[in-house]
């Protein structure tokens, strides 16, 4: 359990997915998720390559598994955030609660207080989403992004992880009158390796920017 700081107010926005399509409704307002918005504008020929190189079928398989362990992951970790006890019995559930507890254990050590757990963060008119943990982290208040995945990763393949954290820094200090200086990415694989990425001040500021590119060209393909 981490200690909650009340620091700011959040509200929950219904969202809902038709097609792919995952958008959130801010005062009758539909606006995309970062999500769909990062995923339509991303060049898909390293995905169309593997998907060609394992076949579909397999594909779909990988995918289907790294969904669900990624929800289980997710579930242990926001229920142990806020205090709640959470337990799945079944064999992936109890694998993936390893990875969880390496998060706690490795990631969440520096973390001294938490502000909100899968919040969602909008800019008005423009975008919306939901970030797993909004907290103080080594003295910094903080976007945590949870990950998991199949492989290690690095730095380099990780882009979108950073646009969508800085999407929901800019929102966060938008809406709330913050100034998140940092983005941090834990990711953990399922034999239990676990990685961290982080963004800092002048390097958030140039995903913030990198992010509005993404979100232009995402509109502008709307008009098309």
């Amino acid at each position: 359990m981490i200690q909650k700081k009340n620091k700011y107010s959040y509200i929950n926005v219904p969202r809902s997915e038709n097609h792919g399509t995952r958008t959130y409704d801010v005062n009758g307002i539909k606006l995309p998720s970062v999500t769909t918005i990062l995923s339509r504008t991303k060049d898909q020929r390293f995905l169309k390559e593997w998907k060609a190189k394992v076949g579909e079928k397999k594909a779909e398989e990988i995918k289907n598994l790294s969904s669900k362990r990624g929800t289980l992951m997710h579930k242990y970790l926001e229920h142990y955030v806020l205090g709640k006890g959470y337990e799945d019995l079944t064999d992936l559930g109890q694998a993936t609660k390893k990875m969880a507890n390496k998060v706690i254990e490795v990631g969440l050590t520096p973390v001294e207080g938490y502000f909100g757990s899968e919040i969602t963060l909008f800019y008005p008119g423009l975008y919306a989403g939901t970030t797993d943990l909004v907290c103080m982290h080594n003295d910094m208040e903080t976007i945590v992004d949870f990950k998991q995945s199949n492989r290690p990763k690095k730095r380099e393949w990780i882009d979108d992880y950073f646009l969508q954290s800085a999407a929901y820094a800019m929102a966060h200090d938008h809406i709330h009158g913050s100034s998140i200086r940092q983005a941090v990415i834990m990711v953990c694989t399922p034999d239990l390796y676990f990685q961290e990425y982080r963004i800092q001040d002048h390097e958030l500021r140039q995903w913030k920017h990198r992010f509005l590119v993404r979100l232009d060209m995402f509109y502008k393909m709307r008009q098309q």
